[in-house]
Formats: C-alpha cells, structure tokens, sequence
C-alpha cells in the first residue's frame, strides 16, 4: 500500500549493491562470451551484452528501498513490508560486528530480514505488536544513525 499523499518521507535509502558487486556484471559476460567464442565471434559477442546487461538488470532490481515516513501514515517501509510507527519499539544500531551476530548465532528465526551483503552494519528494530510472531526487523543501512534517529522520531511517545 503506497503512502498517504499527508505523508512525508524523512528518511531513503536505496540498497545499491557495492563496486565490487557491480563488476560481476562485465565479468561474467566476459567469461561466458569467451565460452562461446571458438563457436563464433559475433555469437560471443552477443552473449557478452546479454549476460553483462541481465548481471546488471538483476543487481539494480536486488537493491531495495528503504523508507521511513511521517504525516498520516507514519512507519518503516523495507522492499514491501510494512511497519506502522507504533508498532515500533526499542531502535538499535549494529556496527559491523554487531551486524554479524545479529545475523549469525545471535538471529532468532521469526525476525523480519532486509539484509543485504553488501552492507555491512544496521538496524534492529523491536516489534511491539502483541498479535505479530515478528520479533524485531533486521534492517542493511549504510546509515544506521540516521535511520535510527528517523525511527525514533516517526513513532509515538508511548512507545
């Protein structure tokens, strides 16, 4: 569900994958063009654009958005998922090691995961929903202060 035209966004973030990342794209063209080259030159250079631009395609549709707004329909919003601002408790950030835990041995299997690998630190966000087995989303940012601080100041004061 899109948000209210009342609404604003006081925090965006879109999860691009790092330069690294970007160059499996050229890559893996190249190495699957090569493949096909004893067949044919031109037929290699086809298979280079197309492997080289469906890398591409797949990276940029893998890089989610994350948005915190306010106004009408307060909350957090990571890829599809939903978060509605009173429901959102306890906002800390992760520092790479922390990242690691939280994924790693430190998960509990019901959390809500917006990780991506090329992002090294992030988010935890409590779940204060009774009725939702959801207990904390685990939200990639390369800016967790600030996505922190937007959460905070988007839920109620009774939270």
């Amino acid at each position: 569900m899109p948000a209210s035209l009342d609404s604003r966004e006081v925090f965006v973030e879109r999860q691009w994958p790092s330069f690294g990342a970007w160059l499996l794209a050229p890559g893996g063209g190249l190495f699957a063009g090569l493949a096909v080259f004893p067949l044919s030159d031109v037929a290699a250079v086809a298979v280079l654009l197309a492997v080289t631009l469906t890398i591409a395609i797949v990276l940029a549709r893998t890089a989610e958005r994350v948005t915190v707004t306010d106004g009408t329909d307060p909350g957090l919003r990571a890829g599809r998922a939903f978060l509605e601002a009173w429901h959102v408790g306890e906002v800390t950030e992760l520092d790479r090691e922390a990242s690691r835990r939280a994924l790693g041995p430190g998960s509990d299997a019901r959390a809500y995961l917006a990780h991506r690998g090329w992002i090294r630190t992030a988010v935890r966000v409590r779940v204060l929903d009774p009725q939702d087995p959801t207990p904390y989303w685990l939200i990639s940012t390369r800016r967790p202060a600030e996505l922190a601080a937007a959460l905070v100041s988007v839920r109620p004061p009774t939270a």
